[in-house]
């Protein structure tokens, strides 16, 4: 396993020299070209199994459901645990679970005919048409954002989760205005201020060493 990942980290230095020296990438990218190579090397990281032998299917799976499991649980964080929850958001977050994500959506759009104003179902949908897409986000995901954070915009979750899955997708501007339009609509107590503030600073710095990314 070792061996494995020296031989991606030696890959991905490769393609660092490859872009410097033989395509002659402008220095003011060598920021965001090595910040993109960090970003897929975490992503590997954290997704991939690198070294581990098995079915592809079946390691998929198990992926899928690990990214389920954290994304319910992230999204949990932000309400009452104590309030009960309608029956069809605890039969999707058990989909979503298991990474079925396509599954999770079916029964959240069902629920929420019912329900149009239920905050954390249409903030479950978005991320469960995310996680269906691969992480990225789809027309039909940016509309659930967009009916969660109506709701109520004092809520952070619907910009947070929106403007990671941005990031993760390569929308480096977009992460960064949506993240900034959090902060706008955030209190100055509001404790996941710091945290924003932090990427936001970071976003910023690489969009000001990147031409490429400035507007």
């Amino acid at each position: 396993m070792i061996g494995t990942w020296l031989a991606i980290l030696a890959l991905a230095l490769v393609a660092f020299a490859i872009a410097a020296f033989m395509l002659r990438l402008p220095r003011q990218g060598f920021a965001v070209f090595g910040a993109a190579l960090l970003f897929g090397l975490v992503g590997y990281a954290w997704q991939g199994s690198p070294g581990q032998p098995g079915s592809p299917k079946q390691a998929s799976t198990e992926t899928e459901a690990q990214s389920g499991e954290a994304m319910v649980e992230a999204r949990r964080q932000l309400f009452d645990q104590a309030r009960p929850k309608p029956d069809y958001l605890m039969l999707s977050d058990g989909f979503a679970r298991r990474g079925q994500f396509a599954d999770a959506a079916g029964l959240l759009r069902q629920g929420l005919a019912d329900n149009p104003d239920h905050l954390e179902g249409w903030l479950a949908l978005a991320m469960a048409l995310t996680g269906h897409a691969e992480g990225f986000v789809t027309p039909a995901a940016s509309y659930a954002y967009a009916q969660a954070r109506s709701i109520d915009p004092s809520n952070p979750g619907a910009d947070y989760f929106l403007g990671t899955s941005l990031l993760r997708g390569g929308e480096i501007i977009a992460a960064r205005d949506t993240w900034g339009r959090l902060l706008a609509n955030s209190p100055e107590d509001a404790p996941w201020r710091p945290d924003i503030e932090q990427r936001v600073a970071e976003l910023d710095r690489m969009i000001a060493n990147a031409p490429m990314l400035q507007r």
